[in-house]
């Protein structure tokens, strides 16, 4: 079937814009993206409804498998998410059926003093979590939840300081998966364009110093951990997290062990990042390539890992359970059940939104977003220019990693005919920006996990998130203005903290 082809169209973008708006409004995720799903496979299906319905399935049978040249091919890095996602869930029931949840935060309330150690100990965890956003969203949720819960930070609260310390952490750390991504796609633009004077993982950590969205993003988590800086919608949720009776999702009728959640965490976080490894070094040998950990992490199956993580951390668990011997055969398996349940909820949302980013890919809206960079604007105004351009295609796309694949070839390309000195500030302005529209974007896969770690209602976490999003996406585009007139990424940066200091103290006083 031959779709229609979107991609000067502006026309491109209604589905995915229709699934936000509808969500925002209605608070209703999975009707809002059914509905973005199904328009926009009628407009590639240009109405008809049989070759709609043909491409709905192929779509959602996808997630899955393909079948190409006869054979079926499953679809293990979407399989595995999931099976993770199911891992984590029961995970969670085993550590709060034993008790050592409530463990755990009675252990902590002696050595944290109130709300706000609870948060800053949640946002410290990324100096450990940051091999993978999807792992550090879901691990630091099962660690912090059951301590922030204790000391009643809200769940939306807690949702923020996981989604804005995921990805903007593992987008400058050249040891994680989306940085070996990133110094892939850079090693092939500086062969490309034959710059010499940078080695991709140089480039890469010069690009990271100008990442002023990713930095202050980071920033600002400690600042409003540490202050209770709550913007617009998020006051109202801490509001009522304060007023709230404590409520915990498994009774536990024993009294656990802190060691019974220690260890299942630490094994999950030590397998997790031993498989990406050991994976990693697997396809380089296959490649004849020598071993390297940034080569193995660029190489890395993170699915698989996740898995053997989830599995090694239930048998540890489970093993834990059995020495204590304090929870029934019953109880063990009950758990098992509420654990699965639990994760139903944001399985569905997740395929429901990899099923519309497929939508928007069939679509071309990347291309047409892309093809709006005007020839006759002004040099210096690039970096700025393209952080905004990255940051629409995220939120209108959903993915970072899309944006990257797409945008980085676009901003050198327009780089290195127009300014070759602005190469880097273009490049890193992308990587701003991808982090930045996935952070404000409901369909983005990092978000719709950080919900699903801090067990907060997805909207909820979207709509508390982008007033900060949005404040420092405006410092931001400050400092890339200053870079791109100056062509100095110091002083980029003492703009992007100057400007930010200025709207953090207005928003305050208001």
């Amino acid at each position: 079937m031959e779709l229609v082809n979107y991609s000067t169209s502006v026309w491109s973008i209604v589905p995915p814009i229709l699934a936000l708006l509808l969500a925002i409004v209605t608070r209703r995720v999975i009707l809002s993206l059914s509905l973005g799903i199904i328009i926009g496979s009628l407009m590639l299906s240009d109405f008809n409804i049989m070759n709609t319905l043909s491409y709905l399935l192929k779509s959602v049978s996808s997630l899955v498998y393909s079948t190409e040249e006869g054979s079926i091919a499953f679809n293990w890095d979407t399989i595995n998410i999931i099976l993770f996602l199911v891992l984590l869930g029961i995970l969670t029931a085993l550590l709060s059926i034993s008790g050592s949840n409530q463990a755990f935060a009675n252990w902590a309330q002696k050595r944290i003093k109130g709300r706000r150690g609870a948060k800053l100990m949640a946002a410290s965890l990324v100096f450990v979590t940051f091999i993978d956003d999807y792992f550090h969203s879901l691990a630091v949720g099962a660690i912090a939840r059951p301590v922030t819960d204790k000391f009643k930070v809200s769940r939306a609260k807690l949702a923020y300081i996981l989604d804005s310390t995921a990805a903007p952490m593992c987008v400058m750390m050249p040891v994680s998966s989306w940085g070996a991504y990133i110094i892939t796609l850079i090693s092939g633009l500086l062969a490309t364009y034959s710059i010499t004077e940078y080695s991709p993982i140089g480039a890469f950590m010069a690009m990271s110093a100008m990442n002023f969205y990713a930095i202050f993003s980071i920033v600002m988590v400690f600042f409003v951990a540490y202050f209770s800086f709550d913007l617009g919608s998020m006051a109202r949720h801490e509001r009522l997290a304060l007023e709230a009776p404590e409520n915990d999702e498994i009774e536990a009728s024993v009294d656990g062990h802190v060691r019974n959640l220690i260890l299942p965490i630490v094994v999950l976080i030590l397998s997790t990042v031993s498989m990406m490894i050991y994976t990693g070094y697997q396809a380089l040998v296959a490649d004849n390539n020598p071993f390297t950990i940034l080569g193995a992490f660029e190489n890395t199956t993170v699915g698989i890992s996740l898995v053997v993580g989830g599995v090694s951390s239930i048998i540890v668990a489970t093993f834990c359970i059995l020495i204590d011997r304090q929870v029934s055969v019953a109880e063990y398996v009950k758990s098992w059940g509420i654990g699965i349940r639990s994760m139903l909820g944001a399985i569905l949302i997740l395929c429901f939104a990899w099923t519309i980013n497929s939508v928007v890919k069939d679509m071309q809206t990347g291309t047409y977003l892309a093809s709006l960079v005007s020839d006759s604007l002004p040099i210096a105004i690039l970096p700025a220019l393209l952080f905004v351009l990255g940051s629409v295609m995220a939120f209108s796309t959903g993915t970072s990693w899309g944006t990257f694949g797409i945008m980085l070839p676009i901003a050198a390309a327009m780089a290195a005919s127009a300014a070759p000195e602005l190469m880097l500030p273009c490049l890193s302005a992308v990587m701003a920006g991808a982090v930045c529209g996935d952070h404000c974007s409901p369909i983005s896969d990092t978000t719709i996990l950080s919900s699903t770690g801090a067990k907060c209602n997805h909207i909820d976490h979207v709509t508390s998130q982008l007033p900060y999003a949005l404040t420092l996406a405006v410092a931001t585009i400050v400092g890339f203005l200053v870079v791109g007139f100056t062509l100095s990424g110091t002083l980029g940066f003492i703009a992007t903290a100057v400007t930010l200091a200025i709207l953090v103290l207005i928003l305050k006083k208001r």
